[in-house]
Parts: structure tokens; C-alpha cells; sequence
């Protein structure tokens, strides 16, 4: 019988267990260094949530700073518009409640939304997350700027009926001077 010559010098397996002491060295070392690569993934996870934390602090300090800010431009704004509204000649006497009014509202709106923001800051306002409450700080930063665009738009407004009736008025007074 004519067998190849590799099947004719097989024989048995001959182990070195120097080798297996080895691998099983090498075994337990990787299993140390995968424990420590999932604790380190752990820590960063950690750091991660809490950059996302600090993050999310920073931009609702910045949304309550905008808020402040614009509040203040807010409050500026009326007094000096409203004052300089009201003491033009050619505003009516029944207009100046009117007038009143519609600034007094944009202001009483503004304080709401203030007292609002305070209760939003405070930890305890209905259990909300970072989010959440960064969301209605967001909506509220949105707002104070609708308030400022609505009196700048009220006070052009205030302003052209001024110019037309003062154009009026020199209308009147060059045909009675002729």
C-alpha cells in the first residue's frame, strides 16, 4: 500500500506547555486591559454628561442674559418713547390713555415673562429637565425680542402720525397766512 508521505509521519500531537503558560499569561493580561478600556468608556461617558450639563448651563445663562438685556432695552425704551410720545403737541388728549395703555401692557407682559424666567431658573419649577427648560428659556429669549420689535414698530408708528399731523398743522397755518 502506496501512501503519501505526510500520512506516514503523523503521529501524536506533542504540546509544549510552556506555551499554554503563555497564552494564558496573555489570556489574563487582555482581560485586565479590556476591564480597564470599559472603565475608562464608563469615565468618559461620565465626563461627556457632564460637559452636556455645563453646556447646557451655559446656554440658559445665555438665553437669561439675552432675556435680561433685551428687557432693560425693553424698559429704556418705553420710558423714553412713551415720554417723548406724550409730550409731542400733536398727540390728542383722549390718545394719551390709548398710548399709555398699549406701552403699560408690553411691560406688565415683560415683568410676567420675568417672574416666569425666575420660576423656570429655579430647580424645583415641575421637575424639568436642562432641556426642557432651556427650550422655554429659548421661547421666552424669542418673545423679549417680538416685545422690542413691537415697540420699535409702535413708536415708528407714533412717529409718522406726529409728522403727518405736524405737516397738517403747517398745511393750516401757511393757508391762513396767505
Amino acid at each position: 500500500m502506496l501512501l503519501p508521505a505526510g500520512a506516514a509521519c503523523q503521529g501524536m500531537p506533542v504540546y509544549d506547555n510552556t506555551n499554554f503558560i503563555t497564552l494564558g499569561k496573555q489570556l489574563v493580561e487582555s482581560a485586565k486591559q479590556t476591564a480597564e478600556l470599559l472603565k475608562m468608556v464608563e469615565e468618559l461617558h461620565a465626563v461627556r454628561e457632564k460637559i452636556e450639563k455645563v453646556n447646557n448651563a451655559v446656554k440658559q445663562y445665555q438665553a437669561v442674559r439675552d432675556i435680561t438685556v433685551n428687557n432693560e432695552r425693553l424698559f429704556e425704551m418705553v420710558r423714553d418713547d412713551l415720554r417723548e410720545v406724550l409730550d409731542s403737541p400733536y398727540i390728542h388728549g383722549d390718545e394719551v390713555e390709548t398710548i399709555s395703555n398699549a406701552f403699560n401692557g408690553i411691560m406688565e407682559h415683560s415683568l410676567d415673562q420675568l417672574d416666569f424666567m425666575g420660576q423656570v431658573i429655579s430647580n424645583g419649577f415641575l421637575n424639568m429637565t436642562d432641556a426642557e427648560r432651556l427650550d422655554i428659556l429659548e421661547a421666552q429669549r424669542e418673545d423679549s425680542r417680538k416685545m422690542l420689535a413691537d415697540i420699535r414698530h409702535r413708536k415708528k408708528r407714533y412717529d409718522l402720525i406726529i409728522s403727518f399731523r405736524k405737516m397738517q398743522a403747517l398745511i393750516r397755518d401757511r393757508e391762513t397766512n396767505h
